[in-house]
């Protein structure tokens, strides 16, 4: 994937499968640094204090973290098909959780890789993805004469705008994919004769 673009979750899912009686409650959810990560695992395990294990696998694009944990698990059967779970789906920002309630049946090595990977990934399907992209801020200014056409052409591109300020003349911020930024300022220089002006700003990332 471009850097200037990334996959993650917007909105938290849950999910439960039950494999020989053992419960495996998945918990996914968007996280931006690895504080709001260790926040949310201490929130979920004392939400389920009587769960035999709180296993859990994060990575944030600040400080590029990687982080699990099997909790009590035989290493490498847990926090690690979680983990593999979230690289395989291309997600990051994210934080995965999987509560396991034992049966009282063992599973083996081989079945709870399976298990613990089935609940991550049942988790990761309950919450909402969505594509992260660069955008570059730009303020817009123009006569009102020329406000019409602007809209016209702004209409054509992917981007959010934030409210137009009315003075002499109209100002309009607008937040732009960097990747278009260049294809739409060409596009309203020629469709203003040139009469536009641009002001940048910073970049940060939006979800369309």
């Amino acid at each position: 994937m471009p850097n200037d673009r990334y996959m993650t979750v917007k909105q938290s899912g849950e999910a439960e499968i039950t494999v020989k009686r053992s419960r495996f409650i998945a918990t996914v959810m968007p996280v931006s640094k690895e504080e709001e990560a260790v926040a949310f695992i201490n929130e979920l395990k004392q939400k389920y204090w009587d769960a035999r294990h709180n296993v859990y696998a994060y990575i944030t694009r600040n400080n590029n973290i990687m982080r699990y944990s099997d909790d009590g698990e035989p290493a490498g059967t847990a926090g690690l098909p979680l983990l593999d779970c979230l690289k395989k789906e291309g997600l990051t920002d994210v934080l995965a959780v999987v509560t396991r309630y034992f049966g009282g049946i063992l599973l083996g090595t081989g079945g709870l890789v399976h298990a613990y990977s089935a609940a991550a990934k049942a988790g990761i399907d309950a919450a909402v993805r969505t594509e992260m992209i660069l955008c570059k801020k730009v303020t817009l200014s123009c006569g009102y004469t020329l406000w019409g056409k602007l809209q016209n052409e702004l209409s054509k591109f992917k981007l959010r705008s934030l409210s137009p300020e009315y003075s002499d003349i109209v100002k309009l911020p607008i937040f732009v994919p960097l990747s278009d930024y260049e294809k739409l300022c060409a596009a309203l220089t020629e469709a203003t004769n040139a009469n536009i002006s641009y002001e940048e700003g910073e970049e940060t990332y939006f979800s369309f």
